[in-house]
């Protein structure tokens, strides 16, 4: 298990030698992350792996943050240093338990979502969703894109052949084969990608913040699918109300959001031995398409 130790080794190693404290900071699946004390100085926000799975594990999330920022005006850390071993980043606030709060963060998603579209599904280069690469060549078609990048590319997981058997891989290969007739058409725009409520916080002057990206050029749906099936707190009512108005989503969103979280499912699978309970949530989307 990583301690406070383990991160102040890491940041001593990359020249942060005044680091009085760490104090380490739940919530992550996939790092270790912890808040670095230096006298004298903000305090800064810092997270790394014990074993790192690639060189630009920590580059890929620099730019996906800076590019949320600069291409879609949302709020996000300072990156402070971004090595092979670790990033560092300033500090954000825990966001306010207030409807307001999401409110402002649907119209702030709602405009990313709305002024960044694009002619292409994809990014400029494959960057990482917790310790996977995430795969993000370029295509025009999204239901090709999302069908091979993001739900048929985490078949061969060693996790994922283990929770589900031949059926159902069988099964997944045929929803994707009907992902045409089961999705409306949307444009790409760029995305989040890994949209859950642990990952929105606040600025210092109390604006919505993201952190821990895996952007790319994607249908908006998959920000909004991780928010509505992932744990949020109730006072986000008011969010997907006004996010739904602001884009003039159909009445119907809400039956494809399990559909579209079926990839954040199989890579929850394929990184963690315990799973949540997404195994048995994909078992039940592709239960219809067994046959």
């Amino acid at each position: 298990m990583s301690t406070p130790s383990f991160l102040q080794d890491r940041l001593r190693a990359a020249g942060f030698d005044d680091v009085a404290k760490v104090e380490l900071v739940e919530g992550g699946q996939a790092a270790t992350a912890g808040i670095a004390h230096r006298p004298g100085k903000a305090p800064v926000f810092v997270k790394s792996f014990t074993e790192v799975p690639a060189d630009d594990v920590f580059a890929t999330e620099a730019e996906g943050l800076e590019a949320l920022r600069e291409r879609g005006a949302l709020s996000t850390p300072e990156v402070v240093l971004a090595t092979r071993e670790v990033l560092v980043l300033s500090l954000l606030r825990p966001r306010p338990a207030d409807e307001a709060f999401w409110e402002r963060f649907a119209r702030e998603l709602a405009r990313l979502h709305t002024s960044t579209v694009h002619d292409g599904f994809g990014w400029e280069r494959d960057n990482w969703l917790g310790r996977y690469r995430q795969q993000n060549a370029w295509t025009t078609d999204g239901f090709e894109f999302f069908a091979r990048h993001r739900l048929l590319r985490w078949l061969p997981e060693r996790r994922v052949q283990a929770a589900l058997d031949a059926g159902y891989r069988r099964a997944l290969e045929r929803l994707c084969e009907r992902l045409p007739d089961l999705l409306p058409p949307r444009p790409a725009c760029l995305t989040h990608g890994d949209l859950w409520a642990h990952n929105v916080l606040a600025t210092e002057d109390g604006r919505p913040a993201v952190i821990d990206p895996a952007v790319s050029f994607m249908w908006a749906e998959v920000d909004l699918a991780h928010l509505w099936c992932s744990p949020h707190p109730p006072e986000t009512k008011r969010f997907f109300d006004a996010y739904a108005e602001l884009t003039g989503l159909d009445p119907d969103w809400r039956t494809r959001m399990p559909l579209i979280q079926l990839r954040q499912h199989l890579a929850v699978i394929a990184q963690f031995d315990y799973d949540w309970g997404a195994a048995e949530q994909v078992r039940a989307i592709l239960e219809p398409f067994r046959h």
